[in-house]
């Protein structure tokens, strides 16, 4: 729905000359957005306080310190949690349900500026820290998660049985992202029931099988296993080495890892080719993987950075590819190399896993992936870098039942679509003409069909009949299409 003062609207350009149109007045903010930032404010100043080690112990040797770092917890992350929760709920609850994009290309943070470039600077950052903590340290940094860590200590041994770690820290922070801007993300996308579903999808698994299972597991001794996550997008599940730690506990098969291994298998052999041909690959990368939660929720607000240009369209089908190719080979090679005693590679098959572990793993999906969010938008990993989308991508575009229909002749080329499409697929091109949307990088989040005002887009799953190209008689023939073709001009 339209609210009426933007109905109301009335400007006349002739008049003006064709100048700058008038800006919209600036919102007023409410009672509780203040209240909520200040609630932040506090959060973040205790924060600050506990990671300089004021107020909180050295060491939890007696009830009276856990009592005390509990209570520094609640204090910051409490209140910052607590505060991003009821800005959300404060800045949506007394508007009327609908598209809630304005002013998206014009605030500093989420059109490139400063405080974006800063923003960034600042996760990137974190992640070049957080992936070469061990080698920094080496070189002299300080320790700069020893506070963050004793904050978390009470949390990790409640949920682990042992002290936290630089890991644990980052999780913790992941799953409050995907949390508290899930909220967000929910009560913006209230109009939409699909948003409303797959928002509630991506909380559940990040929260449960990325954060509390991982931490069960911990505590009873069992490898710290991640359900949601198998290969390629975590091809060390199917790496020799660590096969072995979690098939065995030191001599002695272990069953719970048995089952591990076996889900893993069931998971890419069988689940991810059938859901995907009836759902598409939305049902893992929007509704399940935590790459994806986390850049469907905290990475919202950026994602009409991404490029909708045919260059980036053609970098993204090769680069994507052969990142899949390089994990594939990677893979292929540990295992001839294990199954004739190191004769391949000898002791340089550490240094193979460390070359994908720094490259893919480490500089791509968390330092770029994630980093640069605020500059080139919320899905650079999984559009240009993850394996898993390039499988799924391959099955979806040549078998999947799943497609984007349009209604062309309601479309009215307002752009709101592919603005909004964090995957950089023009999606208007394709209502002008009336075609379908196949695309291989499609998540499905179905944003795009939220965020038309004429309803022109609908996602759905039906039979595969004109899903092929004119000269492409089959997903065979459409294959070799697209190998031979360059991905056509937009017009």
């Amino acid at each position: 729905m339209i609210e009426l003062p933007i109905l109301n609207y009335s400007f006349d350009e002739e008049a003006a000359g064709f100048g700058e149109p008038a800006k919209r007045p600036d919102e007023k903010r409410r009672v509780g957005e203040y209240v909520s930032i200040a609630l932040i404010a506090i959060g973040a100043v205790f924060l600050v306080l506990a990671l300089l080690g004021i107020g909180t112990p050295a060491t939890l040797e007696t009830s009276g310190d856990v009592a005390r770092v509990w209570t520094m917890f609640a204090a910051s992350f409490g209140l910052l949690v607590v505060g991003g929760l009821l800005y959300s709920v404060f800045r949506y609850k007394d508007t009327t349900p609908g598209i809630k994009n304005d002013g998206n290309t014009f605030r500093n943070i989420q059109r490139r500026g400063l405080l974006a470039w800063g923003l960034g600077v600042f996760i990137t950052a974190f992640y070049i820290v957080l992936y070469w903590f061990s080698e920094l340290r080496a070189l002299g940094m300080p320790d700069v998660f020893a506070t963050s860590t004793r904050l978390l200590d009470p949390l990790s041994h409640a949920l682990r049985g042992v002290a936290a770690d630089q890991w644990f820290v980052y999780g913790f922070l992941y799953t409050i992202l995907v949390s508290v801007f899930g909220v967000r993300m929910i009560l913006k996308y209230r109009h939409n029931r699909y948003q409303m579903i797959r928002t509630c999808s991506v909380m559940f698994f990040q929260l449960g099988f990325a954060f509390i299972l991982p931490g069960l597991l911990k505590a009873a001794n069992q490898p710290e296993f991640y359900f949601t996550y198998f290969w390629p997008l975590k091809p060390n599940y199917a790496w020799p080495g660590d096969t072995h730690y979690i098939l065995y506990k030191g001599d002695v098969l272990n069953m719970v890892g048995v089952f591990m291994i076996a889900f893993g298998v069931f998971a890419i052999l069988v689940l991810t080719p059938v859901l995907t041909y009836f759902f598409g690959k939305r049902w893992y990368c929007s509704w399940v993987c935590g790459c994806g939660g986390l850049a469907e929720t905290f990475g919202d607000p950026w994602r009409q950075l991404s490029s909708k240009s045919n260059t980036a369209w053609k970098f993204e089908r090769v680069i994507i590819h052969s990142v899949l190719l390089f994990v594939i080979l990677t893979t292929v090679v540990l295992w001839l190399n294990a199954y004739i005693d190191d004769r391949i590679l000898g002791s340089s098959a550490y240094w193979v896993k460390k070359v994908y572990a720094f490259m893919i793993i480490n500089a791509f999906s968390g330092v770029v992936g994630v980093g640069f969010y605020p500059l080139m938008g919320s899905r650079v990993w999984c559009r240009f870098g993850c394996p898993m989308a390039a499988i799924l991508g391959l099955i979806q575009r040549y078998f999947s039942r799943f497609r984007i229909t349009t209604n062309g002749d309601q479309c009215m080329s307002c752009g709101n679509c592919s603005t909004y499409c964090e995957m950089g697929i023009d999606v208007r091109a394709y209502a002008q003409r009336g075609e379908n949307i196949v695309r291989a990088s499609c998540v499905g989040c179905g944003v795009c069909a939220a965020v038309c005002p004429r309803g022109v887009l609908k996602l759905e799953n039906g039979p595969r009949t004109g899903r092929y190209e004119a000269d492409a008689g089959g997903p065979l023939d459409q294959f070799l299409h697209d190998l031979t073709h360059a991905p056509r001009k937009h017009k």
